[in-house]
């Protein structure tokens, strides 16, 4: 007989037999879950004075003061956009 047509297993179809949940049971985690956070940037590098979507991705501190090392979207270019990666003081960003 060819391949598959050998009629063994539980008889449950193949759907049934699926894990929900995507991770196989006694599999370990793939590792610590992302720093990452969305936050509102204020004072954008080029000035526009509006508050800028912004993904925080680390905490320092520095001189008794709270940094952010946020991405964001901004007009560093005459005739677009691009993305500015700096540290911001924790007065600057909001939560979202």
């Amino acid at each position: 007989m060819a391949g598959g047509m050998v009629k063994r297993g539980s008889g449950i179809p193949l759907c049934d037999r699926v894990r929900t949940g995507g991770v196989p049971l006694g599999a370990a985690p793939l590792g610590p879950r992302c720093p990452a956070r969305h936050c509102w940037v204020a004072d954008a590098v080029d000035g526009d004075g509006e508050k800028r979507p912004g993904l925080l991705l680390e905490w320092r501190q520095r001189d008794r003061r709270w940094e952010g090392l946020v991405v964001y979207a901004a007009r560093i270019r005459p005739h677009g956009w691009g993305l500015v990666q700096e540290w911001l003081p924790a007065e600057l960003l909001t939560p979202v």
